[in-house]
């Protein structure tokens, strides 16, 4: 599909930036009463899994740029994996979410990664990673430290939200968005009408600069 063409003069696109966050993990983590809550501010414990996938659109403003946020939603079962890989096409963040109170969730969390190294850029060094334990509100049986040290091994960020009771769910959206924003190579294809660039980028090491072949684009 060629790239959208620019506006016509004296029309402005609404957004500086689009960016695309992919979120993944079993069914029944609450990724879906995560989104619900970070883009209407609402929650529904009889909410329903999602059927293959879903997206939402939050609209923010990040460090001076207008951004245009769609965080697609994917179904846990393996059943709806079909497309997997055109879900990751595009996406300059993966937020992986487990559930505190199902060890069995955190223990898939490779298997997830797994997809990830396949389908996203350079062996998934090409997007912000960002692991989240969700309901904090229950009885855990993760332990904060077990779930933020595997985090870490795999150069992941960490951090954990209740979808229930909000805490901690902003700060997981904005914290992959701010990633985006400091990341110049991950930016440089966010911007409308601009046509996609092919980049070449050294592997990512710790405050080094990055390799990786990426289409790009959102979406």
């Amino acid at each position: 599909m060629p790239p959208a063409p620019p506006p016509p003069p004296g029309q402005t696109v609404p957004y500086d930036h689009l960016f695309k966050i992919l979120m993944i993990g079993d069914a029944g983590v609450g990724k879906s009463s995560m989104l619900l809550r970070f883009t209407d501010d609402s929650f529904d414990d009889h909410i329903q899994s999602t059927i293959g996938v879903d997206f939402k659109v939050k609209h923010m403003d990040v460090a001076g740029k207008r951004i245009k946020l769609t965080v697609w939603d994917t179904a846990g079962q393996e059943r709806f994996r079909t497309l997997t890989s055109s879900y990751y096409r595009g996406a300059q963040g993966v937020v992986m979410v487990y559930d505190v109170t199902r060890r069995d969730s955190f223990e898939n969390l490779d298997q997830w990664l797994k997809e990830v190294k396949l389908y996203s850029p350079n062996n998934g060094e090409g997007v912000i990673k960002l692991l989240v334990g969700n309901k904090i509100d229950l009885e855990r049986k993760v332990p904060r430290e077990e779930a933020e040290a595997w985090a870490r091994s795999q150069g992941m960020l960490f951090l954990e939200a209740s979808a229930k009771t909000k805490k901690g769910i902003r700060q997981c959206f904005m914290e992959v968005v701010q990633k985006i924003i400091e990341d110049p190579d991950l930016l440089l294809n966010t911007a409308p009408g601009r046509p996609k660039m092919n980049l070449k980028r050294e592997k990512r090491g710790p405050g080094g600069p990055s390799s990786i072949s990426d289409d790009g684009g959102c979406c």
